[in-house]
């Protein structure tokens, strides 16, 4: 009997430049892969192999770009990853702007529709919630018993054009400098939250004695009490049985108002998608990110918003969107952020290189720089129209950055609040994730994943190790935002997420 022919793992030499294949299989020791490179230890899949001989201190380059140096001598054939593998600070060139180009923006009448909601003030929601917004963590567990007793008294079920009820609970809020740093994140982020496009009305509910006060909050933004936008303080109102029953009569009697909408055509102009990833892997910069990059560039030219975020994520990678800024001060903006961070870490006794975790390293990541690479291709391949600070309001169109920390939870918050009515996350290693008043569509980047945890994906990017084009893959994800954006939910919907993951920042000192 003639024994079986070994099969040649399948391999990915992503650019002519790098010097290392990725494994799609893994690879065993002695295995013969392809260029006839015969692996020296066994590659797991997303891992790297040396496919050229490396000597200490060169570059590892992976994308066409550094992701690393050599710490000792690497043969062709072995196993490239932190034991081999580090960083040190390198030289980029920025060259600010020099391949931003205009973009081919279709017009109103041909760009794709889909049913949204329009609000008064002109904006469109995907979603209809009731949100229940604390002020400092002490009103966090009245701000929840009011959201169980309007689910548990059935209430909701009267007014089907209303998707639910989220309580907002605030972890901070107290003896803050309301001229400080941490104030003006919360203030901007409360408030963002309560005009987001997805949320039909707010409660906001305080304790009374806390630093960020919420009249002083209503100042700022000159607001006024109307029937879809209430607030209360527990001290004020008697205490805690006092206010869950105060909080739960304003409710009702702004359920009719929040009910009163209906869906109508948008354009999908009117999409401001917040760009995610999270649990990432080795096929993560190879699969479900450029194929997010693919849809962010078709929403681009149908007129619509892709919001890049998670500043440490795209450290080492920056020079590709500094080139691709609209202007030199688009650029610089984005610059003087990463400087920020390189400072922040330092006065906190850490380094950027800390940022890839346990899971990222397993699945295949070995640096920063290489997580990053692949974290930036979420973005596309349109001009950076502007960079916002930590949820700010996002006005521009096109694809922009937003200033956060790579921790997904802090990072959508800050999206939420720009004014982001969807989101698309992006995850290897499987995370579990919802942002309510926030759609999240889950995009695996390998099959496995997908598979393992279909209750909770929406869209598998691992068939495109299979041969499904980048760009196919790109259009399906941005079919799928049209038909969540008018409604139909996701994975993480369908399951609950979303009550848990409204995480403000907290740069400043907690007093």
């Amino acid at each position: 009997m003639i024994a079986p022919v070994p099969k040649t793992p399948r391999m990915l030499r992503l650019t002519a430049e790098d010097n290392v294949l990725v494994a799609i299989d893994v690879v065993d020791k002695g295995a013969t892969a392809p260029e006839g490179i015969v692996a020296l230890d066994r590659i797991g899949k997303g891992h790297k192999m040396a496919a050229s001989d490396i000597k200490s201190g060169e570059a590892v380059r992976k994308f066409g770009q550094i992701i690393g140096f050599a710490k000792q001598d690497i043969p062709k054939g072995s196993w490239i990853h932190e034991h081999n593998t580090g960083m040190h600070d390198f030289a980029r060139d920025y060259a600010y702007a020099q391949e931003a180009k205009p973009e081919d923006i279709l017009p109103l009448e041909k760009q794709a529709t889909f049913q949204g909601i329009r609000r008064a003030n002109g904006k469109v929601g995907t979603r209809n919630y009731i949100g229940v917004l604390t002020s400092v963590n002490c009103s966090a567990t009245v701000a929840g018993f009011i959201a169980e007793e309007v689910n548990r008294s059935g209430m909701l079920k009267d007014y089907p054009n209303i998707d639910g009820i989220v309580a907002l609970k605030m972890d901070n809020g107290c003896v803050v400098d309301f001229r400080g740093a941490i104030f003006d994140i919360l203030k901007r982020t409360a408030w963002g939250y309560a005009t987001n496009p997805n949320m039909g009305g707010v409660l906001m509910v305080g304790l009374g004695c806390e630093g960020f006060q919420i009249p002083r909050f209503k100042e700022a933004y000159n607001v006024t009490e109307n029937e879809l936008f209430r607030t209360m303080t527990i001290q004020e109102t008697g205490g805690t049985r006092k206010t869950v029953a105060a909080g739960v009569a304003a409710i009702r009697e702004m359920l009719p108002h929040v009910n009163n909408v209906k869906r109508e055509t948008c354009h999908a102009s009117e999409l401001i998608v917040a760009l995610q990833c999270g649990g990432s892997d080795g096929y993560s910069g190879i699969t479900a990110n450029p194929a997010l990059g693919a849809a962010v560039d078709i929403l681009v030219k149908h007129g619509g918003t892709g919001i890049l975020s998670e500043t440490p994520e795209i450290y080492g990678a920056e020079h590709l969107l500094t080139r691709r800024a609209a202007s030199r001060e688009v650029g610089e903006k984005l610059v003087d952020i990463i400087k920020w961070w390189e400072d922040y870490t330092r006065r906190n006794n850490m380094e950027m290189n800390n940022n890839p975790s346990p899971g990222n390293k397993l699945g295949g990541l070995t640096t920063i720089l290489e997580k990053s690479l692949g974290a930036a291709a979420k973005g596309g391949t349109t001009t950076l129209r502007h960079v916002y600070r930590y949820a700010e309001p996002v006005t521009g169109k096109g694809f922009v950055f937003m200033d956060t920390p790579g921790y997904d939870p802090v990072a959508a918050t800050g999206q939420v609040a720009g004014g982001a009515n969807l989101l698309c996350f992006t995850t290897g290693r499987g995370s579990a994730y919802g942002c309510k008043p926030v759609p999240s569509i889950k995009l695996a980047t390998n099959t496995d994943i997908y598979t393992r945890m279909i209750d909770d994906m929406d869209i598998n990017c691992g068939d495109i190790l299979d041969g499904v084009s980048i760009q196919d893959k790109g259009q399906q994800i941005f079919d799928m935002m049209l038909k969540v954006a008018s409604g139909a939910h996701t994975k993480s919907e369908d399951l609950g997420y979303g009550d848990n993951e409204y995480v403000p920042w907290q740069v400043g000192a907690v007093m």
